[in-house]
């Protein structure tokens, strides 16, 4: 059995930050958790930005690859949209990193953390933007401006799916996709 150690330390590293955050996670505590000597985490990284920065850009990966997989071209530009964006968001509430990352951001404001997570929004909103072009296009909604639109489409789903329920019961997924097809996809609707 071949033994991956740059997986392994890939692994240690996401449990690490994970559990402990981009702040508090040393590359001392990487190297003990994927069993292997400090100097072997530098012979595949640099630095902890280094490490940190592939496991983000797999975890943007996995988040569109998941959108994608919602998305079905048989279903019309608002399920899709409904689907892609639920799904994104349902992601980076599963998958402990993106909580712990969020919650770093909000207590702490390290600043890498906050530029990851302008990096994982970016990638989000990129992804909107692209699928609302499209649909203009093949003329299934009104023409707009898709960066805008695809911002005020992200916002409103946070505003639903993690604001909302600050304080109030949780919106089931048929609710959400309700209010956001009365506040939303009828005025982009042809």
């Amino acid at each position: 059995m071949v033994v991956d150690r740059r997986q392994e330390i890939l692994n240690a590293a996401t449990k690490s930050f994970s559990l402990y955050g981009y702040k508090a996670t040393t590359m001392d505590q990487v190297a003990r958790l994927a069993n292997v000597g400090k100097g072997t985490i530098y012979t595949f990284f640099k630095n902890k930005e280094e490490l940190f920065d592939e496991i983000i850009t797999k975890l943007i990966t996995d988040m569109e690859q998941a959108a994608s997989n919602a998305i079905d071209e048989d279903k019309s530009f608002q399920e899709n949209v409904h689907q892609a964006l639920y799904k994104m968001l349902e992601f980076r509430l599963e998958h402990q990193l993106t909580i712990k990352l969020f919650q770093e951001d909000r207590d702490i404001g390290t600043p890498i953390v906050q530029e990851v997570m302008k990096k994982v929004e970016q990638s989000i909103l990129v992804f909107i933007q692209e699928k609302i072009e499209r649909a203009i296009d093949k003329g299934e909604i009104k023409k707009c401006d898709p960066e805008i639109t695809a911002f005020v489409l992200l916002k409103l789903y946070v505003a639903l799916i993690f604001d909302w329920e600050k304080n109030r019961m949780p919106l089931d997924k048929k609710e959400i996709a309700n209010l956001f097809e009365l506040y939303i996809l009828k005025g982009l609707s042809i």
